[in-house]
C-alpha cells in the first residue's frame, strides 16, 4: 500500500496490567513468553481454556509500568474478569484504558513515520501512547494506541489520511490474518490451526501455562488437520459458520469476510485433493490459498 493511512479499530481495546508482579502473573497464563515484552517489543499471544481451547487473543506491550494488553472491545471486560479469576495473592492490577484507542496504521514508510523499526514487534513510544509493529507479519503494518480523541490529531499531522474499516479488513484476510472470535470459535478453536505457531504467537520454550500441554501436543504429535486460511468468494457473500463443501464431502467453514474475500477453516485433506478450488458454500464457490508466511504439514 503506497498512500499512508489509519484505520480506528473499534472492535478492539486495551486491558492495562500493572504491578510488581505483572509480567509473572501474565507468564503463568498466556502462550507468549512474558520476559519477551519491553517498550520496545510487542509480542502476540493467546488466553486458553484449562483444556487448550481459545478464549481470548491479545497483543502485549510494556509502557512505563504497565502492560497495554490489545483485546477484543466486546469481550473485554469478560477477559478483565477472567484474568481478575487468577490474581489471587499476585501484587497485580487489572482495568480497562478507557481512554485509549487501537489503531491499524499502513502504508509506504509507515514505520519510519511514527519513529519504529521495520521489524515484526518493533515497539517505541509515540504520541503519549504506544505505537508497534504487527508482531505476527510486519507485512500489515502497525497498530497504535493512542488516546481517544487525540489519537486521530496526531496521526493526521504525520501525514497519515483516515480510511475505512474495510481497507484494514480486506488487507488482513489477503494475508491470511486472523481477527480475534471473529475467525476463531471461542471455546473450541485450536491455536496451531490458526497459524500462531508461524504467527509468533506461541512459545514452546517457556515454562507452564494454561491449555499448554494440549498446544504442544497438537504441534508435536502433527494432529493439525485443518487450517485458516483466505478465500476468494465468486457469489454471495456466506456468512460465518456456513459449512463449505467439496463435492458432497465437508471441507471446511466459513469464517470472517469483507467483501470478495474472506477466511475459511479448510479440511487439509481436502485443500490437498482440490489445490483449493472447486470448494462451494451456500451459493457461492471458493477458491482457498495456502498463506505465503503457512506451513502445512508434507503433501498439503
Amino acid at each position: 500500500m503506497a498512500d499512508k493511512v489509519f484505520v480506528r479499530l473499534d472492535q478492539r481495546a486495551v486491558i492495562e496490567v500493572g504491578g510488581e508482579d505483572r509480567r509473572s502473573f501474565l507468564q503463568g497464563l498466556v502462550s507468549n513468553d512474558m520476559t519477551k515484552v519491553a517498550p520496545d517489543r510487542a509480542v502476540y499471544s493467546a488466553f486458553l481454556t484449562p483444556q487448550g481451547k481459545f478464549l481470548f487473543d491479545l497483543f502485549v506491550v510494556e509502557r512505563g509500568d504497565v502492560f497495554l494488553l490489545e483485546t477484543e472491545a466486546g469481550r473485554a471486560e469478560e477477559f478483565r474478569k477472567k484474568l481478575s479469576m487468577y490474581k489471587l495473592r499476585a501484587k497485580v492490577t487489572i482495568a480497562l484504558a478507557d481512554n485509549v484507542a487501537v489503531f491499524a496504521v499502513m502504508g509506504d514508510g509507515a514505520a519510519d513515520a511514527l519513529g519504529v523499526a521495520v521489524a515484526a514487534g518493533s515497539a517505541e513510544e509515540f504520541a503519549g501512547g504506544v505505537a508497534f509493529v504487527d508482531p505476527r507479519l510486519a507485512d500489515i503494518g502497525l497498530r497504535a494506541l493512542l488516546s481517544v480523541d487525540g489519537g486521530p490529531r496526531v496521526l493526521e499531522a504525520n501525514d497519515f489520511a483516515p480510511a475505512g474499516f474495510a481497507v484494514w479488513d480486506e488487507a488482513r484476510i489477503r494475508l491470511g490474518l486472523p481477527d480475534g472470535s471473529r475467525d476463531l470459535a471461542v471455546d473450541k478453536s485450536l491455536l496451531l490451526e490458526n497459524g500462531f505457531d508461524e504467527l509468533n504467537g506461541v512459545d514452546f520454550q517457556k515454562g507452564c501455562y494454561m491449555g499448554q500441554e494440549l498446544t504442544a501436543r497438537t504441534k508435536y504429535r502433527g494432529l493439525v488437520r485443518k487450517r485458516l486460511m483466505p478465500v476468494e468468494i465468486n457469489g454471495p457473500t456466506p456468512e460465518a459458520g456456513t459449512e463449505i463443501k467439496l463435492g458432497e464431502a465437508e471441507a471446511g467453514e466459513m469464517r470472517s469476510s469483507c467483501g470478495s474475500v474472506g477466511l475459511a477453516m479448510i479440511r487439509l485433506d481436502q485443500f490437498r485433493v482440490s489445490g483449493g478450488v472447486g470448494l462451494t458454500c451456500g451459493s457461492a464457490t471458493l477458491a482457498a490459498v495456502k498463506p505465503s508466511w503457512a506451513v502445512f504439514p508434507e503433501g498439503e
